[in-house]
Order: structure tokens, then C-alpha cells, then sequence
């Protein structure tokens, strides 16, 4: 079993930057492919970005070149710096992982897939 515990999220206006964060704990040589997906109220669960072990990113089209997925192996620790927000990045952020390899943006298209999720972080930004 993977263990999830995202922090960071907040409220921020508009052009501001948040930071998140995500432990990861217990069995971590199955968090192979890493990476956030959100949630809006009312509306579908939406991939975000994704880490393979090699360091290989992919974004979703609404949040490139504004948000940084990161990780640090020392520390079992996932990131995700976003920049330059707006109102409609206002969502629940999970974090996720998955034995699997990334498989290119197959879990930005397909968010229900991951084997891991943690209980996510509130992301309010207002306009």
C-alpha cells in the first residue's frame, strides 16, 4: 500500500502562486508514476500533471507553462508549484500514484485510474 497526504492548498487571488505538497509513505517502490489530478465542484475529476521515476512530465493544456510538477526521492515528496492562477484552477487537488509506468498522458485523459490517491487539498482562487 501507498500512502497520500497532500498540503499546501489555500485561498489566493488571482496571479498568485501556491505551492503543494504530497508525503508519500509506505510501500513507495509501487508510486512509480506520480502525479495530480482536480476536482471543481459539480464537474468531473481533471488530470493536472505527471511524474514518471526518469523525471518525464506531462501537463494537462490549461495548466502548461503555469504549473511545475516536481519530486524529491529523498525526502518522498511530490510537488506541484502553480503560478499565475486563475479562478478556474479553484478545484480540490489530489495527489496520486500508480505502479505503472505513466503510459504518456494516459492518466491526464483517465484521472479514475490511479491506483492511489490521498484525500486532497482545497485550492481557492479568487478573481
Amino acid at each position: 500500500q501507498v500512502q497520500l497526504v497532500e498540503s499546501g492548498g489555500g485561498s489566493v487571488q488571482a496571479g498568485g502562486s501556491l505551492r503543494l505538497s504530497c508525503a508519500v509513505s509506505g510501500n513507495v517502490d509501487r508510486s512509480r508514476c506520480m502525479g495530480w489530478f482536480r476536482q471543481a465542484l459539480g464537474k468531473e475529476r481533471e488530470g493536472v500533471a505527471t511524474i514518471f521515476t526518469d523525471g518525464t512530465t506531462s501537463y494537462a493544456d490549461s495548466v502548461k507553462g503555469r504549473f511545475t510538477i516536481s519530486k524529491d526521492n529523498a525526502k518522498n515528496t511530490l510537488y506541484l508549484q502553480m503560478d499565475n492562477l486563475k479562478s478556474e484552477d479553484t478545484a480540490m487537488y489530489y495527489c496520486a500514484a500508480d505502479l505503472r509506468v505513466c503510459f504518456g498522458d494516459y492518466f491526464l485523459r483517465l484521472p479514475n485510474s490511479w491506483n492511489y490517491r490521498g484525500q486532497g487539498t482545497q485550492v481557492t482562487v479568487s478573481s
